[in-house]
């Protein structure tokens, strides 16, 4: 359960405060109710001090004025915005890690969509996720609190013109397999090479024709007759994972 406020992220409820303290995720503050003591109090105390996470205690009905649709039991936690990393960090980011996977989402623009996509990338182990500067959705509140977590798990890369971005990663030998329903092969009947970036399209038309021409190979996820098309955040989840699959087949 979360609210923005400015460009921070506040949470509120024991467990959920106790979960981002248990985490790795960058903490601001965490603010409790004045004149509380005791077990779920001293909890919260001893986790935010072994963080080295400040505390500070508040009136309740500050914490109400902060949160006043969320049942926060007297606790709020504030979380550091999730960074966004430049463009040109993009190389060194992929250049450290073996097998690099990378999601491209071409102007996904519901937030809620690419929070959902940050988190399916995070739990595939995607090492970048880029998009469209502009016409697409960016780290808002509403897309890191979908992603819950993710979006400071997963490195996310504005790119100015996302061809040239693909263009880029193909120098760098990837290979640029899109999800595309209108495509003549099954992600399941296709080799799919290494490294690899996954480009999904957006909510309204799916992949763009440029988009699409800059893609070494386009695949469709067979579905039952009647159904046309995945979410979005659902196709990616979908070839994120057959990613995986394969390359723990591969190893066995």
């Amino acid at each position: 359960m979360s609210q923005s406020h400015s460009d921070n992220e506040r949470i509120g409820g024991f467990h959920a405060v106790v979960s981002v303290l248990e985490s790795d995720r960058p903490v601001r503050r965490l603010w409790l109710a004045a004149g509380r003591h005791g077990g779920r109090h001293d909890k919260l105390v001893m986790l935010a001090e072994a963080r080295g996470v400040p505390v500070d205690n508040v009136a309740m009905d500050r914490l109400d004025a902060w949160l006043p649709n969320v049942r926060h039991q007297g606790c709020v936690i504030e979380l550091e915005p999730a960074r966004e990393y430049k463009e040109s960090e993009l190389p060194a980011l992929l250049a450290a890690v073996d097998s690099p996977m990378v999601l491209a989402l071409d102007q996904v623009q519901d937030p809620h969509n690419l929070g959902a996509c940050l988190r399916s990338a995070a739990a595939a182990g995607v090492h970048a996720v880029i998009a469209p500067r502009k016409r697409a959705a960016g780290l808002t509140a509403a897309a890191r609190k979908v992603a819950a977590g993710a979006a400071e798990r997963v490195p996310f890369v504005p790119v100015t013109n996302l061809a040239r971005a693909l263009q880029r990663l193909q120098a760098e030998g990837f290979w640029v397999v899109g999800l595309d329903g209108e495509a003549e092969s099954s992600i399941y009947e296709t080799d799919l090479p290494e490294p690899v970036v996954w480009v999904a399209g957006g909510e309204a038309k799916g992949l763009r024709e440029l988009t699409a021409k800059h893609c070494d190979l386009l695949v469709f996820i067979p579905m039952a007759g009647g159904m046309e098309s995945l979410n979005v955040s659902v196709a990616t989840a979908v070839a994120l994972f057959e990613t995986v699959r394969r390359r723990r087949a591969a190893n066995y």
